[in-house]
């Protein structure tokens, strides 16, 4: 273990060297451009995947193209500019930070471990990666990619409680190098693209011969399968036929999308019986957003009355500010009633 331990780095940043992916966030920018990519493409990658980030992000810093304009611009154009990449608490974190940075930290993310983590929506794995990437700390952010590499060359039970504890002991270990943000981002980058989950390339792997995964060939026990709670709603839909708009208001029935606008929603115990008095069923549809599975069941009305804190709204969307992934998908459905 030693003996790859003592290698790993050098190992791990001639890979990187030859082999990283171009990426909008890692082109060569001036030091306070960098540090803002950094810090906004960390916010984005959290619970998504580069190949989906990268054009959000590239119109993202193409609109607000530095910490200032985002810290002056109005959350529905953060939100706009953030529409359909999901997990909408990232985007107002992100905006939070950046207001915090520039009116406690001159615009600059601070260098104390103790004072990023403490920024909004900054956890341990962000704050190790943003100390990395920024400050060029020692730090190695453990992600499911870098998880996945440890487990295998070191032949480490990801499921094991002592898995964290033995994965920091072998970080403490590696020799220092200058070069701690390549570092960070070759383990990161070498999980994703060599080491991956399914099908690894072990057959190009330069640490191949130091691996206890490729040695044994045998995979290490996979990580537990995440099920969804699954979850039924009713979706009530109230629409002006003459003017093809449909009634929006504030979601109290959904946790995570408080802050949206939408149709009334309902929580449902049962959908066996479909005929709701003064309602007509438009079908019946599944949606999956973080870690609910929806069953929803969608109803509509027609009316001229709008009910009490609803508001009226183009079927097209077109007077909307900002409309989540969730609620254009209704409005797709409900078009159809005025074809």
């Amino acid at each position: 273990m030693h003996g790859l331990i003592s290698l790993l780095p050098k190992k791990i940043l001639y890979w990187y060297d030859n082999n990283k992916r171009i990426l909008p966030w890692r082109i060569n920018t001036p030091k306070s451009k960098k540090e803002y990519y950094v810090l906004v493409s960390e916010f984005m990658l959290q619970q998504t995947q580069v190949k989906t980030v990268i054009p959000y992000f590239k119109k993202f810093v193409t609109k607000i193209p530095n910490l200032k304009t985002l810290s002056t611009s109005n959350e529905k154009q953060v939100l706009k500019l953030w529409e359909g990449l999901g997990y909408y608490r990232r985007v107002r974190n992100l905006h939070k930070t950046a207001k915090i940075l520039l009116k406690q930290y001159n615009a600059k993310l601070p260098k104390k471990f103790e004072e990023i983590i403490k920024l909004p929506g900054v956890g341990e794995y962000t704050a190790n990666s943003l100390s990395a990437l920024v400050h060029n700390k020692p730090c190695i952010p453990i992600d499911g990619n870098v998880k996945r590499v440890f487990s295998r060359l070191f032949f480490k039970d990801v499921n094991s409680q002592n898995f964290k504890t033995e994965i920091k002991k072998i970080t403490n270990k590696l020799p220092k190098v200058d070069r701690n943000a390549d570092l960070a981002e070759a383990l990161m980058e070498f999980g994703a693209v060599v080491c991956k989950p399914k099908n690894p390339l072990c057959k190009i792997c330069n640490l191949r011969n130091y691996c206890k995964f490729f040695k044994r060939e045998i995979y290490i026990p996979k990580k537990k399968k995440y099920y969804f709670k699954e979850k039924k709603f009713n979706i009530f839909c109230y629409l002006n036929k003459k003017n093809k708009k449909i009634a929006l208001a504030k979601n109290k029935n959904m946790s995570f999308l408080t802050n949206f606008k939408m149709p009334e929603v309902q929580m449902v115990i049962s959908n066996n019986n479909l005929k709701i008095k003064g309602w007509k069923y438009l079908c019946n549809y599944k949606n999956n957003i973080s870690n609910i599975k929806m069953n929803i069941n969608l109803f509509y009305k027609f009316t001229k009355n709008k009910p009490k804190k609803f508001t009226w709204y183009s079927i097209d969307g077109s007077n909307v500010t900002f409309i989540p992934s969730f609620t254009k998908k209704i409005f797709k459905k409900v078009k159809k009633l005025y074809v």
